[in-house]
């Protein structure tokens, strides 16, 4: 009987090679190793040959290494920020057989796509970025002490590293879109009207972004900082946040501390205090490092929710968090956003009612803003959903490829061994995808179904009408 064997992490390692320039103080090297286990010999020897690597392929190309391929391991290599390389090593699946009595092992090579894991490995930085400033401004603030340095890269990552899911990773780890949230003139005016009184009420608050369902509505920050918050706040605060509130006995109960005799509010804080009626506890509240002012700007995050709507304030470091501000803060919030957050709740509801058939999948991706929009990972439990198999995935990681080696705008159309349709369109920096499951069709009436998809979904985007 065949075994498998997924991808998984090997290892993940950050060095800077000026730091052991003489025979044997190579081990100076290692900023960060993981396993934390492994012999120093050989964290030296792994480190070595990446750093021969990297220096070899120098003399051919003006672009650094980013990959190295073997048979049963994919090494993928980053250098983020001036002499510091960041090197993951991921397993090649593999299947195992029995032939004539014994093992024999057949490795996977295409299923390991480099553009997903090298996104993977950018997000790794990125997130400690965010939480710790960049490795040069730790450097800077601590007077040049690497110790510090080792200290915050090694409690940072060995929690975050055992988040990653390396299986079940595909396109959309390359994209890392957001999703936005389309609202009527109306209700968005009044979205940014009361984030307008609010940084009028609380000079404090630097930065806002409103949030509705996991999707964006309004933001304050610079793309790539709200890329990267976003992509925290739905894959880690907001599920850890949500599981709480499913264990506890309260979590549908209204709010007793409110604004004014008998105002009843639903709102909560997901960083900060989490009962406003226990003055000794203000909870965890996260410092941020952004880059949409100036570089390594420190902020404290404050995250307050009602309903399914959630603020996110981001705070200037200066400002000193207490349980009075937070209460301010509170008696302020609540009332208004969920008042706000029922009238946005209505739309939403519409909207949901109104669904894709169940026959498509598709991805549409934006460079320009960022803007994604999919339902390949949509509830597969409802009766009809299409799953999409692995490989029709890979499949559209590697037409996404194509294109963006490509200058010019263009359109590939793929039937797979398992007979789903693929179609794949580019223009202007948009990209667009549909897995279509009609095995009887032809090209014509996909290139029809494709229309009416269009039509339905995107009509609003010029190049797909």
């Amino acid at each position: 009987m065949a075994t498998k064997g997924d991808i998984s992490l090997v290892s993940f390692c950050v060095f800077n090679p000026t730091y052991g320039p003489r025979e044997g103080e190579e081990h100076k090297k290692i900023v960060f190793f993981h396993p934390k286990d492994t012999d120093l010999d050989n964290q030296i020897k792994h480190i070595g040959l990446s750093e021969a690597i990297v220096r070899f392929t120098e003399t051919f190309s003006d672009k650094p290494c980013q990959s190295v391929h073997t048979t049963k391991r994919r090494q993928l290599l980053l250098e983020p920020e001036k002499d510091f390389w960041m090197v993951m090593t991921v397993s090649v699946p593999y299947t195992e057989k029995t032939k004539d009595g014994q093992p024999v092992f057949e490795y996977h090579e295409e299923d390991v796509q480099d553009p997903v894991y090298e996104a993977i490995l950018q997000q790794a930085y990125r997130m400690f970025q965010l939480f710790n400033g960049t490795f040069a401004y730790i450097l800077d603030r601590t007077g040049n002490n690497v110790k510090v340095l080792q200290q915050r890269l090694e409690h940072f990552y060995v929690r975050y590293l055992q988040t990653l899911r390396l299986a079940q990773s595909d396109i959309l780890d390359i994209f890392s879109g957001i999703h936005f949230m389309p609202l009527d003139k109306n209700t968005y005016l009044h979205v940014q009207c009361f984030i307008n009184l609010l940084e009028a009420s609380f000079p404090y608050i630097k930065y806002t972004a409103f949030l509705y369902n996991e999707q964006l509505v309004w933001s304050g920050l610079e793309q790539e900082d709200m890329r990267i918050i976003y992509k925290y706040l739905i894959s880690s605060l907001f599920p850890s946040y949500q599981e709480q509130e499913l264990q506890s006995t309260n979590s549908t109960s209204p709010s007793r501390n409110s604004a004014g005799q008998g105002d009843v509010h639903y709102g909560k804080f997901v960083t900060g205090p989490p009962d406003m009626l226990d003055e000794k506890n203000m909870g965890k509240i996260p410092r941020v490092f952004l880059n949409t002012e100036y570089p390594n700007e420190e902020c404290h995050l404050l995250v307050y929710r009602a309903h399914n709507a959630s603020v996110c304030m981001f705070l200037e470091a200066s400002t000193r968090m207490t349980f009075d501000l937070c209460r301010k803060l509170d008696s302020f919030l609540g009332p208004q956003l969920s008042q706000l957050a029922s009238g946005i709740g209505d739309q939403f509801s519409k909207r949901a009612s109104t669904g894709t058939d169940s026959v498509y999948r598709f991805i549409y991706f934006n460079h320009m803003n960022l803007a994604q929009k999919t339902t390949v990972h949509a509830d597969l439990r409802k009766s009809g959903s299409v799953s999409i198999p692995p490989e029709t995935l890979r499949l559209l990681t590697d037409i996404s490829s194509d294109m963006s080696r490509s200058p010019e705008d263009g359109e590939v159309i793929v039937k797979t061994s398992t007979d789903n349709w693929v179609v794949g369109k580019k223009s202007d920096q948009r990209e667009f995808f549909v897995v279509i499951n009609q095995k009887n069709a032809n090209l014509i009436e996909i290139n029809e179904e494709v229309k009416r998809l269009c039509a339905s979904n995107f009509n609003s985007i010029f190049f797909l009408d």
